[in-house]
């Protein structure tokens, strides 16, 4: 992957949460950099601050050091303003629960980051058809997610992670919530709408049988990320 350009790289990020009387390091001085159009999985423990990384790498939480650079912005030193602005412009999130709007039809969840970046529609029509048609959306457009299966639900929140072409994809644990045929469908539809879209995939996941299909997996233990090779040092 040298060839390729760095989309986001961390640098000796920590973060620490005071409880009770310690202080608990969920992220521990991890140095990531991550490639355009790459499929980074990263695997660890429930607790070994996997999530945490992941949100501080997607902008929705700060580290106490370090800096998180996406093509060449810190999005540490951003205001709330305009980290909010770079995140509709530049990330896209999906998370285990769906996040969706419960009064809002599927294609009205879909299209809340556009709108809230005030896009003309003619600016994601394009996307919006290839969205829909590839994750097989058609007829539930105009059903509130309470209409929906939960391998449906999560599909839409695909398709509103991806409405605005961000340059990266976040995941937290985006099959977490479904059961093995469901989530087998939600993968192939997320790792197929990527290459059609050609993002970059970062992804929590406890599913080894998910990291498998990355380009690298890194594991997550104790706050401290390394990478981790399938072979049988691992076993």
């Amino acid at each position: 992957m040298d060839y390729k350009r760095i989309v986001l790289e961390a640098t000796d990020v920590i973060k620490q949460y005071k409880q009770y009387d310690c202080v608990v390091t969920a992220v521990n001085r991890v140095n990531l950099s991550i490639y355009e159009g790459e499929f980074v999985a990263i695997i660890g423990a429930s607790g070994s601050g996997k999530s945490t990384l992941l949100h501080i790498c997607a902008g929705l939480d700060k580290p106490n050091a370090g800096k998180i650079v996406i093509r060449g912005t810190d999005i540490t030193k951003l205001s709330p303003d305009e980290l909010s602005q770079y995140r509709g412009r530049h990330m896209g999130m999906i998370f285990q629960n769906h996040n969706l709007i419960p009064q809002f039809t599927a294609l009205e969840n879909i299209l809340v980051p556009a709108l809230m970046l005030d896009k003309k529609e003619f600016a994601y029509e394009e996307t919006l058809k290839k969205l829909v048609d590839t994750l097989d959306l058609g007829d539930r457009l105009h059903h509130l997610p309470s209409e929906l299966s939960g391998g449906q639900q999560q599909r839409v929140a695909i398709a509103r992670a991806l409405i605005n072409m961000p340059l990266i994809i976040f995941a937290d644990e985006p099959t977490g919530n479904l059961d093995r045929a469901n989530a087998d469908e939600v993968l192939e539809l997320l790792l197929k709408t990527q290459k059609v879209l050609g993002q970059t995939l970062i992804m929590v996941t406890h599913d080894m049988t998910i990291a498998e299909k990355a380009d690298r997996i890194f594991k997550m233990d104790n706050g401290v990320l390394q990478p981790y090779k399938l072979n049988n040092e691992n076993k």
